[in-house]
């Protein structure tokens, strides 16, 4: 995003409404550069409505703007997922940026002297790196489920539960960024924007993707992430800056980061007021507060509708996650609930990632079955056998079913 030198020199006192209106009117050319970045692989033609890595139909369901990762896909991948499987969740379209272009600039009431201050690339990797395997999820992971196993109208993308990604994350702490920036004591939320197209909804203009998140959480554990896994970020995640935010919904981890405000006094946006609230008749007439953490579920490695054969051992895997804290067990169930077992660990449970597990079954008669899963983590939370109804489906934690049949 390019800002104009010369009026931010002339104009130190530059209020919210004079920058806003900067960054609104910034050059499009700079924000969809056609040039590959040098670090990462050239895209190739976009494969479904603005994404623009391959999408093969063994590895993702299509949803709109979306891309679901199919869940059976994990099966032959480690914790951490690759990019080539890695769900997608874009408002409009992935803009293609460049490094040599792109620059971060942290502005706002919440800094001293008020002056905003620019990172260029370079000088973002020239701060102390960190290197965190952290989840993403959507809020919306598995809303599908409110329709057709609790009977339940819900609005969005009707994701099963492969909204979800883990991945070695590493990039710079934000609050490293936010103290060269010049943070103030008096700073109470910070909101980083995306260089997306603006999104339209309902003929609304609701601006480019924004979330604040309190100074506490920003000062905390949130990452400016520039690689994945070990390589540039690939342009669908976010190339060349994004926020990696545990534990909180996946809308709170920015991609194509363009700019951070800082303010002294409360900060909102149409991701906090109009979406990523809970509605509906459990909650008041305005909706919950704002969501933050995610809930804890678990699913099968396993297509929904397989055919198993009976009479033969049967290896099932599957992963369990928790954003309030480590997974402590998952039990099984191969009878539609009505007897549990544990599943076995793979993997040390750890904060912000996931565990894989593996359980046994010997199924003898032929038919319908039902697989169920269910997580408990070590704060005591255990997946329910439903969800409160929310009217945009968010926080499904519930135990899903899991159809296959017996051959």
């Amino acid at each position: 995003m390019l800002i104009d030198r010369r009026r931010t020199a002339l104009s130190p006192a530059l209020d919210r409404r004079d920058l806003l209106k900067l960054l609104a009117a910034a050059p499009v050319a700079a924000q969809f550069a056609a040039a590959a970045p040098a670090a990462a692989a050239p895209a190739p033609a976009p494969a479904a409505r603005g994404i623009v890595k391959s999408l093969p139909p063994e590895l993702f369901t299509i949803r709109g703007t979306n891309a679901e990762t199919n869940f059976a896909a994990l099966r032959s991948s480690g914790l951490d997922t690759p990019a080539d499987r890695f769900f997608v969740r874009n408002h409009t379209s992935t803009p293609v940026l460049s490094e040599s272009d792109w620059k971060l600039t942290v502005w706002g009431s919440g800094l001293h002297g008020r002056r905003p201050v620019e990172f260029s690339y370079g000088r973002l990797r020239s701060l102390p790196s960190v290197t965190r395997t952290v989840l993403v999820e959507c809020a919306g992971n598995g809303r599908n489920f409110y329709a057709t196993q609790q009977g339940e109208t819900v609005s969005g993308t009707p994701w099963t539960l492969g909204a979800i990604g883990a991945a070695r994350w590493r990039g710079v702490r934000l609050r490293d960024v936010l103290h060269e920036a010049g943070i103030s004591s008096s700073a109470v939320d910070v909101m980083p924007r995306g260089l997306d197209e603006e999104f339209i909804s309902g003929g609304v203009n609701h601006g480019r993707v924004r979330r604040p998140l309190p100074v506490a959480k920003a000062l905390d554990d949130v990452i400016l992430a520039y690689e994945m896994n070990g390589e540039p970020l690939p342009y669908d995640h976010g190339y060349p800056v994004r926020a990696i935010v545990p534990a909180w919904i996946g809308i709170a981890s920015i991609k194509w980061l363009g700019d951070i405000e800082v303010s002294d006094t409360p900060l909102s946006s149409p991701w906090t007021t109009d979406f990523y609230r809970l509605f509906g008749d459990a909650y008041p007439p305005g909706g919950s507060t704002p969501l933050s953490r995610q809930t804890v579920k678990s699913a099968f490695e396993l297509p929904i509708g397989a055919n198993l054969e009976a009479g033969e051992h049967h290896r099932l895997t599957g992963r369990a996650w928790s954003a309030a804290a480590p997974v402590r067990h998952v039990e099984i169930s191969t009878d539609g609930g009505a007897h549990w077992h544990r599943a076995r660990l793979r993997d040390t449970p750890r904060r912000d990632s996931w565990v894989r597990w593996t359980a046994d079954w010997h199924p003898r008669r032929t038919g319908p079955a039902q697989l169920l899963a269910r997580t408990t983590d070590r704060a005591g939370n255990t997946q329910p056998g439903r969800t409160v109804h929310n009217t945009q489906g968010y926080l499904l934690d519930a135990v899903v079913r899991h159809p296959v049949t017996v051959v």
